[in-house]
């Protein structure tokens, strides 16, 4: 299972995007993906259109993840653990549920989840 972060939801409407070719190639090589709850809800903040959010909830098979009351914990763990970052409480929220479910996670913002891998995020390249 591969979890995509909010950037990759969003590429995967844009034709010829990185999102989206990894996206493809992945999903040849028989991949299931996924994306947090959390990760959903800033996709569908957009602006998206009707036809954006059927194409990339086909493209994930629906697969959104809730957010779990353990989830909750880890992502404190994780904020707390990474320096109380101002402005990573989303993120710490995001890469818990990765973790959780022990998928791999695709970002375009490695630098930004970089901190957490020491806690087990596994970086998607």
């Amino acid at each position: 299972m591969i979890h995509l972060d909010t950037n990759y939801l969003i590429g995967l409407a844009v034709r010829g995007s990185i999102p989206a070719a990894n996206v493809d190639q992945w999903l040849a090589g028989g991949e299931t993906l996924g994306a947090s709850a959390l990760a959903w809800t800033e996709f569908l903040n957009g602006p998206v259109s009707a036809s954006e959010i059927a194409l990339v909830e086909t493209v994930i098979a629906g697969n959104v993840v809730s957010f779990e009351k353990a989830t909750a914990a880890l992502a404190a763990q994780l904020f707390n653990q990474t320096g109380r970052r101002r402005g990573s409480r989303f993120d710490c929220l995001i890469a818990a549920t990765a973790i959780s479910a022990n998928a791999e996670f695709a970002t375009e913002n490695q630098k930004d989840f970089a901190p957490f891998v020491a806690q087990g995020l596994k970086l998607k390249n």
